[in-house]
């Protein structure tokens, strides 16, 4: 089962990584000023990432896909890695959905 883990960053913000079974990183948040506006964007993550449209497919300057999670008013939650090809995004998009719903949350803040 896949995690959440909170941080605080060097500008005392608040950020999370959804991480998969295996550790790796499949979803990092943007910053967030407060610990429970994270919170909610983990909400927001587990609700979202059930909804395939919520998934913002796009391709970067080098060629590398990766994808946005957005939530239902076009916000951003929620940014992948860049991946080597399109089916290791769709792989990297399925990840998310399987875990996200169940993970745990680990405060590390």
């Amino acid at each position: 089962m896949g995690k959440f883990e909170i941080k605080k960053d060097k500008s005392g913000q608040f950020r999370f990584n959804l991480k998969a079974n295996n550790g790796q990183v499949i979803l990092s948040s943007e910053a967030y000023t407060t610990k429970p506006a994270c919170e909610n964007g983990i909400a927001s993550v587990r609700t979202n990432s059930q909804d395939d449209n919520r998934f913002d497919r796009k391709t970067a300057k080098d060629g590398s896909p990766y994808f946005n999670l957005k939530a239902s008013n076009g916000q951003v939650i929620g940014a992948s890695e860049m991946y080597s090809s399109a089916s290791a995004m769709e792989n990297g998009v399925a990840s998310v959905k399987s875990n996200a719903p169940d993970a745990s949350v680990e405060d590390n803040s």
